[in-house]
Order: C-alpha cells, then sequence, then structure tokens
C-alpha cells in the first residue's frame, strides 16, 4: 500500500530522511525500500538521491514530471540531466551544492538555470549531505525549488536575466525574501530596485496583503509624515476627515521606502521611532497606532558616507541595513541585453512585432548605458516611434548611441549625394581635427581658400589660425 497520503509537508518529510541517514545510505546498495520511496515520493518540490559521483540512485514522481522521464532517468548524472553538460556544475563555472555540502557536511542550497523540456527556468537547489551510522558520507538528497522571482526567458512580467550578476543578486532575493528582515536595495539609479523590492514581496509569507512603495525624494518633512503616518481630522487646515497613512495602508503587508537616502534628519529620528517601537501617531493625533509591516528600502546613495558626513543617522542605518543588496549595472550585466532587449518589446505598446537589427543590437552592445534599464527602455520606446518596419534600424537610435564609423555605416543603407557626403565629411572632420585650418586644408589637398569656403557653406565657422 501506498504511504504517501498520510506523509504532511516536505519538510516534515525531508526530516525524517535526515534523521534516518543510515536508512537512505543503504539505498547505495538496494534501491528497494519501499518506505523510503513512499517517502521520497511524498515530498512535493522535484527530489532525487544521488551518488558521490553525480549518480542518479533514485528520482521521485515530481522529479520525473518536470523531465516528462520515468525511471530511466536513474544512473544518470544529474548535471546531464538538468544542464545537458557532460561534466560537472563546478567545472562548468557554476557553484554545486554538492561540493560545499561534501565541504562543510551541511545542507547547502544556490540558485541555476535548469533546462526542461518545458524551458529554461531558474531553480534553487538543496543538496542535503547523507552519513551512514559510522558518520561516513554515503550520498546526497538534493530538493529543487522553482523560482517565482525571476526568468531566464523573454517576456512576463518579473525580473528577467541568466548572466552571473544577475544570478548572484537573485540568489539573495531568494534568501531574504522568506525572512521578516529589512532588505537594502543598492546601486545606481534605473538598475531596477522597485521591481526587486516587488519581488521580494512576491516571494515572502506578507505576499497576500499589500506592497506599497513610497518615493521619499521631494517629500518635504511636513508632507513626508503626513503620508507616512497619516493625519487626524483638523490636523491642519484643510484636514476636514481623518487619513490614513502608508503604514497602515501597508498593514500585514510591505513597506518599500524608495531613495530612503533623502529623508531630511528630522523625519529620520521618527522613522526610526517607529521601526524600533513598532508603533505612530498620526499627524494631529494623540492615540498611538501599532504597525505592522516588513520593510524594504532602497537608495543610489552611498550610506556609509553619509553616516560619516553627519548627513543620515548611524542608528538608522544600522537599522535598515540588515540585508544589503547590491543591484548590477547593466553594463554587468552585458549577457543579459539581448534578452532585456526581447523583454522590454514585448511590454512596449506598439512593439510587440519589432526586434532589433543585427547591428543596432551590436550598437547597443557598446553603449555604457549611465542610465541603465531605466535609459534603455527609454531608447526602445523612442525606436519603436521612429521605426516604421518590423525591424528597427541603427538610423532609429539616439546619436549617444552610434559611434562615428557606425553613423556612416547606417547612412549607407540608403544612396547619398555626393554633396551630401562632402558636407557630412567636413562636419566630421573639423570637429575633431587638432591642427589649425592651414595645415586642415593641406591634409585635404586643397587652398585654405577653398576650404573657408566650403565650411562656409556647410554652417561652420573657420578654424581659427
Amino acid at each position: 500500500m501506498p504511504r504517501t497520503a498520510n506523509l504532511g509537508s516536505s519538510d516534515v518529510l525531508l526530516c525524517r530522511l535526515w534523521h534516518r541517514g543510515d536508512v537512505v545510505a543503504s539505498v547505495c546498495e538496494n534501491l528497494k525500500d519501499g518506505e523510503l520511496r513512499a517517502i521520497f515520493d511524498g515530498i512535493q518540490e522535484p527530489a532525487i538521491l544521488l551518488s558521490r559521483d553525480y549518480r542518479v540512485l533514485m528520482a521521485n514522481q515530481a522529479y520525473q514530471k518536470i523531465h516528462q522521464q520515468d525511471e530511466s532517468l536513474i544512473n544518470r548524472k544529474c548535471h546531464e540531466i538538468s544542464h545537458g553538460n557532460s561534466v560537472p556544475c563546478w567545472q562548468a563555472g557554476e557553484s554545486c551544492q554538492m561540493v560545499e555540502a561534501k565541504a562543510t557536511g551541511q545542507p547547502q542550497r544556490v540558485l541555476h538555470i535548469h533546462h526542461s523540456p518545458h524551458g529554461d527556468e531558474h531553480v534553487e537547489v538543496e543538496g542535503r549531505p547523507v552519513f551512514d551510522k559510522h558518520n561516513e558520507l554515503t550520498c546526497f538528497v538534493e530538493i529543487i525549488r522553482q523560482s517565482r522571482a525571476a526568468s531566464p526567458r523573454a517576456g512576463g512580467q518579473g525580473m528577467v536575466g541568466r548572466s552571473r550578476a544577475f544570478n548572484q543578486m537573485l540568489g539573495l532575493v531568494q534568501r531574504v525574501a522568506p525572512s521578516e528582515s529589512t532588505a537594502l536595495l543598492l546601486g545606481e539609479s534605473g538598475t531596477g530596485k522597485e521591481l526587486v523590492a516587488q519581488a521580494v514581496h512576491d516571494l515572502s509569507p506578507r505576499r497576500d496583503k499589500l506592497f506599497v512603495p513610497v518615493e521619499c525624494s521631494g517629500l518635504t518633512e511636513t508632507l513626508f509624515e503626513s503620508e507616512l503616518f497619516g493625519h487626524a481630522k483638523g490636523a491642519f487646515t484643510g484636514a476636514t476627515v481623518a487619513k490614513p497613512g502608508l503604514v497602515e495602508l501597508a498593514q500585514g503587508g510591505t513597506l518599500f521606502l524608495d531613495e530612503i537616502g533623502d529623508i531630511p534628519l528630522s523625519m529620520q529620528v521618527k522613522l526610526l521611532r517607529l521601526l524600533e517601537t513598532g508603533t505612530y501617531r498620526r499627524v494631529g493625533g494623540v492615540e498611538p497606532r501599532q504597525a505592522d509591516f516588513r520593510l524594504i528600502c532602497a537608495t543610489h546613495r552611498d550610506l556609509g558616507e553619509m553616516v560619516a558626513e553627519g548627513l543620515f543617522r548611524q542608528d538608522l542605518y544600522y537599522r535598515i541595513s540588515v540585508f544589503p543588496i547590491v543591484l548590477p549595472s547593466l553594463k554587468e550585466r552585458r549577457e543579459d541585453l539581448a534578452l532585456l532587449v526581447e523583454t522590454l518589446l514585448q511590454r512596449i505598446k506598439g512593439g510587440e512585432n519589432k526586434r532589433l537589427s543585427t547591428e543596432a543590437l551590436a550598437c547597443l552592445q557598446r553603449y555604457p548605458f549611465p542610465g541603465n534599464i531605466r535609459e534603455l527602455r527609454n531608447i526602445l520606446e523612442r525606436a519603436c516611434l521612429l521605426s516604421d518596419g518590423e525591424v528597427i534600424q541603427i538610423s532609429s537610435l539616439p546619436d549617444v548611441c552610434i559611434d562615428p564609423q557606425q553613423k556612416v555605416t547606417a547612412a549607407e543603407t540608403r544612396v547619398l549625394t555626393l554633396d551630401e557626403v562632402e558636407r557630412r565629411y567636413l562636419e566630421e572632420v573639423s570637429r575633431s581635427f587638432q591642427g589649425d585650418r592651414r595645415e586642415l586644408a593641406r591634409q585635404l589637398g586643397i587652398s585654405e581658400r577653398t576650404l573657408f569656403r566650403k565650411l562656409q557653406q556647410v554652417g561652420k565657422e573657420a578654424l581659427s589660425d
């Protein structure tokens, strides 16, 4: 009789496996242990039992289902199944939970991109070493949990990426999300901090309650206090009714303070009191109110430097920087650019059926993107409006993205008159030439008078002698 029906949650089942290491270890010798099979199939997440040389000894039904295979998985190596690699993950440049579990003797978790018949997906892989009664390592239990925070494929509304820098950041998101700890999102402007904050909320136990973002920059002290804590009836002129604040709106959910480095010092004191006591008062109110929210903060500023300069309270800094996550800039995610372009075009109205030409994509690959993903979206939205066809050419990109050589290449897509070629060349050479007019004329093979006349014709001032 199958015994999976009364087995409880996956965590309970994992504990049973963990505390029955001698029984699990015997599987290396005997793969017909009925109780172990029942426990394994009772685990909701995909799970496999692995030998020390990465071979699958047992796979539960959930694992077989995601790979659309049956017992034929047995004796194959895990990295061949999930990655299509002939060598272990650590030899292919990825971290391996088995290597770390061997070294520590403790469960280890890593974030991987797994290949499946449904496409690539981010997964969190937990490896648990199993020891026999002599405390000898015999095998591993591996649990795979699909990440709902991001996708390595284009499309969707959440985060997308597959670069090493992105995966490192995503791994930290997965770590902090289930807790109640305050996360501090750091990095350049335009890197998608609110999207990351939303992902932390969506993966947390508070996901069924509201995610409340607050843009701190530009708010005056009075307005900030009123927005955050609300106000009582009659608190000030025009306050004809009581108004709840954003802290109250976030009750049971998540409060996201974006650009927290811009909060005035006088308000930092009140925010600190809120975090330390869990209570607040509405503006003009007397009665203390109880707050219940998870806090996520973000800033592009160096808060440590602001603390040193006396611009940010040190005690508040320690309160909010429990778990810092640095978001990589777009130039640190070059491998993700094509994926981000495809995803953003799908999200931009009018861009659903458009794509970049090979030359245009190569042009963007060379651009440093000081404004990060926000700037990339701006560029693509503009390009969609300028492009009549399905393929976006270099000519639809802003000049700031294109170097002079690429401008010539882009111009070659249509026939230019000789006068226009001469005009463009003179414009470019007069802008970049470092010598005087006489030397430029000599290098062009014309007289100084002729050069002066031509520069006047193209609307240029003559170069000073």
